[in-house]
């Protein structure tokens, strides 16, 4: 069994959806060395999330981002926590809702993704920060196994 793990700090980003699988792959390159095995993503953050979904079309990022404004309102009076602005607690709801990791299957040295997947940072912030991720991938080089 191997375990590697890398930090990656994504620069910041305008609100909404984006893809960072390349980022993800870029920063542990050691997956390639996995015939089967595991990867896990964190974010290391409260107000942005992780999913998995549509990688081609950009219209579906779009789309997230219209239904999550629509669903998680900004300038809801009932909202108490509000000392960064208007998108503080939405963010922070937005992104409860989504989830703080992802987690994709390795074979044959790639991520297992399905042809039209890939891994978007979720960022629900108007003027965001970098963005730190923990990158765990775990598996063994067995190619028998898979």
């Amino acid at each position: 069994m191997k375990i590697y793990q890398q930090t990656l700090q994504l620069k910041e980003r305008r609100r909404g959806f984006h893809l960072i699988t390349s980022e993800i792959t870029l920063a542990l390159p050691q997956i390639s060395d996995l015939a089967v095995g595991i990867c896990q993503v964190f974010i290391q953050h409260t107000s942005a999330s992780l999913t998995i979904n549509e990688n081609a079309d950009p219209t579906v990022r779009q789309d997230f981002e219209m239904y999550f404004n629509k669903t998680v309102r900004e300038n809801d009076p009932d909202y108490r926590h509000d000392d960064e602005g208007p998108d503080d607690m939405p963010a922070h709801l937005k992104a409860a809702l989504l989830g703080s990791s992802v987690t994709i299957p390795i074979r044959n040295g790639r991520l297992a993704l399905g042809i039209w997947q890939g891994i978007y940072l979720c960022e629900h912030r108007n003027n965001a920060e970098p963005r730190n991720l923990v990158v765990t991938a775990w598996g063994t080089e067995d190619q028998s196994i898979g």
